[in-house]
């Protein structure tokens, strides 16, 4: 009967990753927190786990979708190692079942990689682009296909980060870009030092990152679709290239400080 209950939680979960416009043959990018879904189905008595919410993005998507995974490690800076086939998505459990699913290709940025499911798969395959989000990064990629970003139970402060790629690409003066070197393992084990590049935000000026105004206007001008977070099932969609579009808008109108950024203590 507990597996019957686990097939229909995980049709419900489609049919609400749907309604949040996820459809058959999306390329979406996924940023997620989990933890509200699991409780809500632990409270019905039902026992999810994250490869289960894994499947069922999976099946929302379809056999002609393809999913994208954000495996984000901070640790390279610091530690000033990374391998390819080992080193853990540090962006939640669900991240961590699309590293590891059978089907899964990552991407090599040691600090912005992606996993990657689905019939586009081959696309990303060996993408290995020095900046985190510039002109050859999955962000890129992702516009360039015309895809979506999700996000589930997280503020736009706390998921999106296509924010930056927009900023890199238009090259804001509240960035530079930084140098990051380490012992790099490949995907076939074999290890090299290597350099690669982000572009952070100026510390010297105290910059913040503060997009969450920014959040509040894709909401306002109908770029959003779903639910807010913590809020029903607290999933929502934009189109990458409505929301490079719009952050573009602000930052050529003026208006990225105060949407996008802020300085220290004036939060």
């Amino acid at each position: 009967m507990l597996s019957l209950d686990i097939s229909a939680a995980k049709e419900e979960l489609v049919s609400k990753w749907n309604s949040a416009g996820i459809s058959q043959g999306d390329t979406v990018l996924i940023h997620s927190n989990i933890r509200r879904t699991l409780v809500s189905y632990r409270k019905k008595g039902i026992k999810l786990s994250a490869e289960d919410i894994l499947d069922t993005f999976i099946e929302a998507v379809g056999f002609d979708g393809t999913l994208l995974f954000p495996l984000f490690n901070f640790n390279f800076p610091k530690d000033k190692f990374f391998d390819f086939n080992t080193t853990p998505s540090q962006m939640g459990a669900l991240t961590e079942a699309a590293r590891l699913h059978h089907t899964s290709v990552r991407t090599g940025h040691p600090i912005y990689s992606f996993a990657v499911i689905g019939k586009k798969s081959h696309l990303f395959d060996n993408v290995d682009n020095k900046s985190g989000y510039g002109a050859d990064s999955p962000f890129a990629l992702l516009r360039d296909l015309d895809g979506k970003i999700g996000s589930l139970d997280l503020e736009d402060q706390n998921s999106m980060t296509f924010y930056h790629h927009v900023e890199e690409m238009e090259q804001v003066d509240y960035r530079y870009f930084k140098d990051f070197s380490g012992t790099y393992v490949d995907q076939n084990g074999v290890e090299s030092q290597r350099t690669y590049q982000l572009f952070v935000r100026d510390l010297e000026r105290n910059v913040l990152t503060h997009v969450n105004p920014a959040g509040d206007m894709l909401w306002e001008n109908g770029l959003y679709m779903g639910d807010k977070p913590k809020v029903g099932h607290g999933m929502r969609t934009v189109r990458a290239r409505d929301m490079y579009t719009f952050t573009k808008g602000l930052i050529d109108g003026g208006k990225a400080y105060g949407n996008l950024y802020i300085f220290g203590g004036e939060a």
